[in-house]
């Protein structure tokens, strides 16, 4: 069910789970100091209670709640980055809950950048733990109604329309002045090299980070990764001569498959928006198998073309 500023305000501050806007996915939100409704959220997910959750805050002076450290380095990322599909992995006081962390030692931080929650986060209060509004592995959702489609109509949403960025924050886990990158993303690392240096040292301990089961963001449908459009169009004939009909998705212009298709112009901010709601679309149709034309192995397509990776595992 849709809901109001307010009203989503009301809710969390109850103790309820909320699904909100951000620019990269839609969240399933809670106060990140109540661990009832932190529970909520694991249970809705069907998440497994060692996958920590990210904490959407308002301000920058809020690190300093949950952050035991936060070094000039982390503080230059943040402000290079924040608000924006960036999160920073510190390490976590130990008044953080262990349900936020996933009984890890660091804490998920972000600013999100996006009208809506920003004033709900500023308004409300609170920080919020929010990964993506979906069930565990599966597509994540980029509007209200793939909230609702995929988790009910009960669950209630404040829709702020339709996510700018389209796929999920990069993660960099810092530890001093040595950094990691946890989770590609929009924000590249040439963009975070630029600010940190390219002489990351590999951290002390590997660290959790959501985004990291090599099976996810995944539709119901079976789907199949191509690195060439003659591959993707002559599986798609197959699928026709064996009346299993397919749908694919195709990067730019050039020869189109025989069967139901999308076709995304072949730019990486406009790719990475509409993927999964095209996804989604794809999902829908019935077919047999979902045929996905690979991004380049390039630098500004690696976090589409992990995403799609990961969906296609299996």
């Amino acid at each position: 069910m849709r809901i109001q500023l307010q009203e989503a305000i009301n809710k969390l501050k109850d103790g309820e789970v909320v699904a909100i806007p951000t620019e990269t996915v839609y969240g399933l939100a809670a106060d990140a100091s109540n661990e009832d409704a932190l529970r909520q959220i694991y249970a809705i997910k069907a998440r497994p209670s060692d996958n920590p959750l990210i904490v959407h805050i308002a301000e920058m002076n809020q690190v300093e709640q949950f952050a035991s450290g936060f070094s000039p380095l982390a503080k230059k990322l943040a402000q290079t980055f924040w608000p924006g599909p960036f999160t920073l992995v510190l390490p976590a006081k130990n008044t953080v809950s262990n349900i936020v962390r996933g009984n890890q030692p660091t804490v998920a931080l972000r600013i999100p950048n996006h009208p809506l929650t920003l004033q709900l986060l500023k308004e409300s209060g609170l920080a919020l733990a929010a990964p993506s509004a979906n069930k565990y592995t599966q597509l994540s959702p980029t509007s209200a109604d793939h909230v609702l489609t995929g988790l009910g109509d009960a669950l209630p949403v404040l829709d702020g329309g339709a996510c700018e960025v389209g796929i999920e924050s990069t993660i960099v886990a810092v530890q001093g002045e040595n950094w990691q990158l946890l989770r590609l993303g929009m924000v590249t690392e040439a963009s975070i090299e630029a600010v940190a240096g390219s002489a990351a040292k590999k951290l002390s301990q590997p660290i959790k980070a959501p985004g990291q089961h090599v099976l996810h963001y995944s539709p119901r449908t079976p789907m199949r990764l191509f690195t060439s459009r003659e591959a993707l169009i002559a599986c798609a004939n197959a699928h026709i001569k064996s009346n299993a009909p397919a749908a694919a998705l195709v990067l730019g212009s050039g020869a189109v498959p025989n069967c139901s298709y999308f076709e995304l112009n072949k730019n990486v901010a406009d790719v990475a928006q509409q993927l999964y709601d095209t996804l989604h679309k794809m999902d829908s149709l019935g077919a047999k198998e979902l045929l996905i034309e690979a991004p380049p192995n390039e630098s500004e397509w690696l976090a589409i073309l992990d995403r799609l990776t990961r969906a296609a595992h299996g």
